[in-house]
């Protein structure tokens, strides 16, 4: 088995809840099979957290984030409506992960409405509605704030143009709403336009958010990289997710100038966790992500090659994608086309 460097890495792992440590479990032995030399320090998060020690994000979790400067993460439920804050949303907001990095790509032998679809999502990470600012005015009134700085929108913009040109990507849109919110979307519209004047190569767009999901569903392939908003990017990802297969496919990464966390985008499913049915491939693909970043392409590129061995064949697929097999029988698969 070779692999692109020869050091071991130390990276944090977060299993997450619900089916988070089955398919953490299965990743990390795909990515011990191509000779990666990984050590991880596994920490908890979330509900289970707070069971043990009576905090959601335990103190050496995020220690271990700032030694290893890398972490893999798997779903971790957020309460909807009340409970605890999204520990996603604290972690991004903690180590400055200001950009969330979103490939959307379709998977060889998965039959989809939107065949040979190529978008890049970019989503500002850190403010927006996002930030949490939100109290009761008078019982009835709730108001929540919703903030946009010249800086966070200037930097997702250089990280958007960077990654294009990078990449030999030709497009870029801003995706706004400042038709209506015209200072706080007009001042992130003036940051991206400020840095598309560096770009001369990279053809510039802005479409109102609204026309963006119309024009996505009616022909994505217009649109190569979109920058957007924290909400908006939240949402439209998830949109786009859908023309390659769903959320259970596509990797996300958080990613700043110190360091970067690699997750599921998915949801926790807990009525699925513990059945042996899960499907690992967000995660297996975030991993990816993380191998490339970590500079074991190598690695990346043929656990990738292996993982698309695997749906073109459609032998050991898992039931949400039109095969029977279980999780750790998918795992075995990709070990297996690994070589």
């Amino acid at each position: 088995m070779s692999t692109s460097t020869s050091r071991e890495h130390t990276i944090s792992l977060i299993p997450g809840d619900g089916i988070g440590p089955e398919i953490t479990r299965v990743v990390t032995r795909i990515l011990a099979a191509t000779g990666v030399k990984i050590r991880w320090e596994e920490s908890l998060a979330g509900a289970e957290a707070y069971e043990r020690y009576k905090e959601y994000i335990p103190k050496e979790l995020y220690l271990s984030i700032d030694r290893n400067r890398v972490a893999l993460k798997g779903p971790v439920t957020t309460p909807i409506g009340g409970g605890f804050s999204s520990i996603n949303v604290i972690l991004r907001k903690h180590f400055e992960l200001y950009a969330n990095y979103r490939p959307i790509k379709n998977l060889p032998g998965l039959p989809t409405h939107y065949p040979a679809v190529d978008l890049i999502i970019i989503r500002e990470n850190t403010e927006g509605e996002y930030v949490g600012i939100e109290h009761e005015v008078v019982p009835g009134v709730v108001e929540s704030i919703k903030i946009i700085t010249e800086k966070a929108s200037t930097r997702i913009s250089e990280f958007a143009f960077s990654h294009a040109q990078q990449t030999g990507r030709k497009k870029v849109h801003a995706i706004h709403k400042a038709n209506i919110m015209k200072m706080s979307d007009g001042l992130f519209l003036r940051c991206a336009r400020n840095v598309a004047q560096k770009y001369p190569d990279i053809i510039y767009g802005e479409h109102l958010v609204d026309n963006t999901c119309m024009q996505l569903v009616t022909n994505p392939y217009q649109y190569d990289v979109l920058l957007l908003e924290n909400l908006y990017g939240d949402i439209i990802s998830d949109l786009c997710a859908a023309f390659v297969g769903g959320l259970g496919l596509v990797p996300g990464a958080n990613l700043g100038k110190e360091c970067a966390i690699f997750e599921a985008v998915h949801g926790s499913a807990p009525d699925i966790a513990g059945k042996n049915v899960a499907n690992p491939t967000a995660l297996l693909q975030s991993a990816i992500l993380m191998l490339r970043h970590i500079g074991e392409t190598d690695a990346a590129d043929r656990t990738h090659q292996a993982l698309c061995k695997v749906y073109e064949e459609r032998k050991c697929l898992t039931r949400d994608v039109g095969g029977t097999a279980g999780t750790q029988e998918f795992g075995d698969a990709i070990i297996a086309a690994l070589g």
